[in-house]
């Protein structure tokens, strides 16, 4: 069988969507459904974030699943693009960092492959989001690209930021008791260096970025759209009438 041609932009043609946390910071909406589930304007929040994968013309998505599994994956099963393959996690849960390792080691994930969290929701600028990671994409020197995003285009967030860039977009994390000027985006482009070493079961890829920080390996590009975090319920109301008008 022959390959899929790749769209001559893009770095990779598959995407991790990371969907097995329990939700708790949705509850009691998560009570009876998993957080990818919700909806936002009448869209759970699983195909807000498909449905883009779909528009940039990406092949292949992997969900991995634990909390309420058997709804998400039967939710997922009649999907046609992009194709969606399930990695199992019902037997525990692996965090965001372990989740990707489990992929990887199944064989499920390309290298470079991007990943993303499935509780926020973005619009584009110029051009869309996987484009401008690609654009940028350097496997020489990079184990990992975040999309990271400035406090005013960042609604519904109430956090005090991420990351600083350098002038080379380097990453290097907020110091204490600062505001940082970059929060990120919940996407980035990832290269199975990053994986390497990692540990056993469920871990954050917080520990996976620490290392490529400090080998200078993690850089972060600005979004140049609007980002939405939907992380609680009193976040809905607010990400709709945005959508709405925009």
């Amino acid at each position: 069988m022959s390959k899929p041609l790749l769209a001559p932009p893009l770095a990779s043609d598959t995407a991790m969507v990371l969907a097995a946390g329990i939700g708790k910071r949705m509850r009691p909406l998560t009570a009876t459904r998993p957080k990818p589930m919700v909806k936002v304007l009448g869209k759970p929040l699983i195909d807000h974030t498909l449905d883009r994968l779909a528009d940039a013309g990406i092949a292949r998505a992997v969900v991995n699943a634990h909390y309420l599994a058997d709804q998400l994956e039967a939710h997922l099963s009649h999907r046609k693009a992009p194709v969606v393959t399930m990695s199992d996690e019902r037997g525990a849960l692996l965090e965001t960092g372990g989740g990707m390792v489990k992929a990887a080691k199944a064989g499920l994930l390309p290298d470079p492959f991007f990943a993303l969290n499935s509780d926020n929701i973005w619009l584009d600028g110029p051009r869309n989001v996987f484009v401008e990671l690609s654009s940028v994409w350097d496997a020489d020197r990079m184990d990992a690209l975040v999309l990271v995003v400035r406090h005013p285009v960042a609604h519904n967030y109430q956090g005090v930021g991420d990351f600083h860039l350098d002038a080379l977009g380097r990453v290097s994390r907020r110091t204490h008791g600062r505001v940082a000027p970059y929060i990120y985006s919940g996407i980035q482009l990832v290269s199975h260096r990053l994986l390497r070493d990692a540990p056993d079961g469920g871990f954050s890829t917080n520990i996976l970025w620490n290392r490529a920080i400090e080998e200078g390996r993690l850089f972060g590009h600005v979004h140049t759209g609007e980002w939405i975090e939907v992380g609680e319920p009193a976040h809905i109301a607010p990400a709709e009438a945005l959508l709405t008008r925009m």
